[in-house]
């Protein structure tokens, strides 16, 4: 079996780990294991494994038929079998395949936001599907929404997973103090929704009681970004709101901290709540996209419409006085994810359905 992860860039974003993740755990696994980035590289570059065979093509537009040649070279070089296409890099697979046809081409959604758009705003991805022999999607919506619209119907459901990064220098020490620290893993941009978090944390005067709140996430520098420190520098929060910017160090990040928010108005399935169960912190999450069927209320976390800051703050004032639930609910959803996210188990189900094509 011989596959290529292909996905637009490196940059940290919830696609891109999942891509690398799929390369570095595959290539233990199967004969060929290969990643491509097609228009950009970033940090995630340093967390591919030596063993898988990566290639950057540097895409200059959409149709860069020099890339489109530079992709179908390497794939007929390595006999690579499978394309296993991320987001929207589907593209650049579909024009491979038209001048290599015997390529197979899965296709792997993991944009949650998906589910509240019309076929008509997916008119190209909906016109190529039929060049796609299987779909992946990382939550039930998607999973319907492919179903309705798309012309390749075998639509497959596959939980994302994390893997344990090896030799990432652990560098970032988090301000605040110990055993009160809240960390919010995602990046400064829509539909992350931080705004709503800053705002509950605020209103609480949680920092009266010596708890911290401290992001990590790429900042774009941005209207959204500004928004977010214009709130922290007109409320004088600087001493318990952190932003520490992207990170790779993650699991030592989260190490430190106690409690793990996650407040998005879509999402499709955040590797971040597996991140915090695996770290065994409380955790308090939106409800959207695949987050309850893994935080199940009071039971592996506190869940909380993410439009509805009373519910919220109510949920954050809960999860940070009662220590026993917190504990509570971190050694549950720890176990949830050993049974269910771990990689070994995602892998053995993705490779059932690659001999299936």
């Amino acid at each position: 079996m011989r596959v290529v992860q292909i996905i637009d860039s490196l940059e940290v974003g919830g696609a891109e780990r999942m891509a690398v993740n799929y390369a570095n755990k595959l290539s233990e696994k199967i004969d060929f294991s290969g990643l491509v980035a097609t228009r950009g590289e970033g940090s995630l570059l340093n967390q591919v494994n030596k063993n898988v065979h990566y290639l950057f093509l540097n895409k200059k537009g959409s149709l860069d038929l020099k890339a489109v040649l530079r992709l179908k070279t390497y794939i007929k070089k390595n006999k690579v079998d499978i394309i296993h296409a991320h987001s929207s890099s589907f593209f650049i697979a579909v024009l491979v395949k038209f001048i290599y046809p015997k390529i197979k081409i899965i296709w792997h959604d993991h944009y949650g936001p998906r589910i509240s758009e019309l076929k008509s705003e997916n008119k190209t991805l909906r016109l190529f599907s039929v060049f796609f022999t299987s779909i992946f999607v990382v939550n039930k919506q998607l999973r319907e929404w492919s179903q309705k619209y798309m012309h390749c119907k075998k639509v497959i459901f596959i939980p994302n997973f994390i893997q344990e990064t090896q030799f990432v220098e652990q560098t970032t020490v988090l301000k605040g103090s110990e055993g009160k620290r809240i960390v919010f893993l995602a990046n400064l941009k829509n539909p992350k929704n931080h705004l709503i978090v800053l705002e509950a944390f605020f209103e609480l005067k949680l920092f009266d009681l010596g708890w911290s709140l401290h992001l990590i996430g790429k900042d774009y520098f941005d209207l959204y970004s500004q928004n977010l420190k214009e709130f922290i520098k007109s409320k004088d929060l600087y001493n318990h709101v952190h932003l520490y910017g992207e990170r790779n160090d993650v699991i030592f990040i989260l190490k430190q901290t106690s409690i793990g928010i996650l407040a998005s108005t879509f999402e499709g399935f955040p590797v971040t709540l597996i991140e915090y169960g695996k770290a065994r912190l409380g955790v308090i999450s939106t409800n959207a996209g695949f987050c309850s069927e893994i935080i199940k209320n009071k039971e592996t976390g506190l869940l909380f419409d993410p439009l509805n800051k009373k519910e919220l703050s109510f949920q954050l004032k809960e999860i940070v006085e009662n220590e026993s639930l917190r504990k509570n609910i971190a050694a549950n959803l720890e176990k949830i994810v050993v049974d269910n996210y771990e990689a070994d188990k995602v892998i053995e189900k993705i490779i059932l359905e690659y001999s299936k094509i």
